[in-house]
């Protein structure tokens, strides 16, 4: 519907009520239908659904077209973020936020700061969803409040092209609303806990919820030791959980994705029940790490028949058992491929380097049974990327016979090698590595889970530095403001930003000339306008 096609329609309820409405203007009321377009969470979540069905179906006719996103722990974060990539690329296509677990723990909790353990409270999970669209939301309304004032500038002064131009905006605005993959860690406890945590996601308007293949009770960061998974058949029925309540909520198109940890992860809780020989069970109790025993064993052993021998499965005094050295690559494949065989829509594999041939290696074993397999990734500020880059140059050059005497491979993080062809062949690397692994290894999704965490720490470490030190003052004008003024950052008017601007067209509404208003001539923000 377009503007004037809401604004009849508005005009049309006038009319019902006669005299008794004769304060309301229709205008006013369709533009406030205009700047919330979205009436709940459920809206959101199924508007966003279909743009990420969209977008995958595009990535798999080409995967140039694959998307990305950074994590943000704070809907001003996430709101930002969109006005920016708005204002320098025009539209939010391809374009996504993240929840990270691990920031909602380590800034979001009651508890204080957290490691990513799922200690946090889950329903700070829910509830960050719900705060980053009431501020995407808040975005569209503070755009959409200024195209009005700009027809409204140009309708006062008689000029039809700009009034055209301002209308045309309005019918054309692209929302700020965009999905968000949403991070339930292992789903916080057991499958019916997950279910009704995943309604909570859902109705916040979360349409992508990401699970991880650890037990719930001894989660670890996917980039830290001690990882623990569950046998496929417990994971397959938090996937499920996930699904039925996606489709209780009506939201069909939902995405689920499938993480492992297996690459990283050498224990198991539990040996898998198995029916028959080679059955799924089976196959997860195949990687264990097993001894043959003699006889029937020693007091308080867990025994197997493995291939018509008993072994004893390797148990550690934590009761956990370990996998076999090396099964890592194999595990994360069967993860994988049973995932998206049971309800999975994407995959993501948690590695401990950003190395496209080794992510290739996985996804191609995994498209040989499921061919349309694509996989979010996590380009994680916890690699050093400069270093890891820089070694796999050298570790290339050294095996194409290229002279490397001059380098000290575990040395090359220095700023000494900063200005040499490997460094910058290495930076190249790093660049093209999304485009690298959306072409090569299935990425239809690449994201950076910790951005903001880190950004906020330097921005705030260089500010201290200035303000605090000789600069004073100038090191928040120079450094700060002066740069937003000079780069057109939206908060440089804070007042605005935060919808001084949008209060006072509601004001104007409701009590007309008696309106008081905060954007008059004595407002500062006013000198910001050039």
């Amino acid at each position: 519907m377009t503007y004037f096609e809401e604004i009849h329609r508005q005009t049309g309820i006038k009319h019902k009520h006669g005299a008794d409405w004769q304060g309301i203007d229709p205008e006013f009321a369709a533009r406030l239908r205009a700047q919330n377009g979205f009436q709940t969470g459920l809206d959101i979540a199924r508007y966003t659904a279909k743009i990420m069905r969209a977008d995958m179906e595009a990535y798999d006719k080409d995967p140039a077209h694959y998307t990305q996103s950074l994590g943000c722990w704070h809907g001003f974060i996430g709101q930002q973020k969109m006005i920016s990539i708005k204002k320098h690329f025009g539209t939010t296509k391809g374009r996504y936020l993240y929840l990270s677990g691990w920031m909602v723990a380590a800034l979001r909790s009651e508890f204080g700061p957290l490691p990513d353990q799922s200690m946090h409270e889950k329903t700070s999970v829910p509830a960050l969803i719900e705060e980053l669209y009431t501020f995407l939301r808040q975005a569209d309304a503070r755009e959409l409040g200024g195209l009005f004032r700009d027809l409204d500038r140009a309708r006062t002064s008689g000029d039809e092209s700009a009034a055209a131009k301002a209308q045309q905006a309005i019918d054309n605005y692209e929302t700020h609303v965009v999905p968000i993959i949403a991070d339930i860690d292992a789903g916080f406890g057991n499958a019916e806990a997950t279910y009704l945590l995943a309604k909570k996601m859902i109705e916040a308007g979360a349409c992508a919820l990401q699970i991880e293949n650890q037990v719930s009770d001894e989660k670890q960061c996917g980039h830290q030791d001690g990882k623990v998974t569950v046998p496929h058949e417990d994971f397959l029925q938090k996937i499920r959980a996930i699904r039925y309540a996606f489709l209780e909520l009506g939201v069909p198109d939902g995405i689920i994705v499938a993480r492992t940890d297996s690459l990283g992860a050498g224990l198991t809780k539990q040996i898998a029940f198995t029916r028959e020989p080679g059955d799924l069970g089976d196959q997860y109790n195949s990687y264990l790490d097993c001894e043959p025993v003699e006889g029937t064993g020693n007091q308080g052993d867990v025994l197997m028949n493995r291939d018509g021998q008993l072994v004893r499965p390797k148990r550690l005094p934590s009761n956990l058992f370990q996998f076999r050295p090396g099964t890592g690559e194999d595990r994360c494949v069967l993860d994988c491929i049973t995932a998206l065989q049971n309800g999975a829509d994407l995959l993501w594999i948690e590695t401990e380097k950003p190395h496209v041939d080794q992510i290739a290696g996985m996804v191609d074993r995994i498209r040989e049974v499921v061919p349309n397999a694509k996989l979010v990734y996590n380009n994680s500020p916890s690699f050093n990327w400069t270093l890891s880059f820089r070694q796999q140059i050298y570790d290339a050059w050294k095996a194409a016979g290229k002279d490397v005497a001059m380098y000290e491979r575990d040395m090359l993080m220095s700023q000494h090698y900063d200005d040499t062809e490997l460094a910058k062949e290495a930076d190249e690397k790093i660049r093209t590595f999304q485009r690298d692994g959306a072409a090569r290894a299935g990425i239809f999704h690449h994201l950076i889970t910790l951005p903001t965490y880190h950004t906020a720490a330097l921005s705030t470490d260089n500010l201290a530095k200035r303000y605090f030190g000789e600069e004073g003052m100038l090191g928040y004008v120079k450094q700060v403001q002066r740069e937003e003024i000079r780069q057109g950052i939206a908060c440089v008017k804070h007042q605005n930003m935060a919808g001084s601007d949008i209060g006072d067209d509601h004001k104007e509404a409701f009590a007309g000339e008696a309106a008081l208003k905060a954007g008059g001539e004595n407002n500062t923000m006013n000198q910001f306008a050039a």
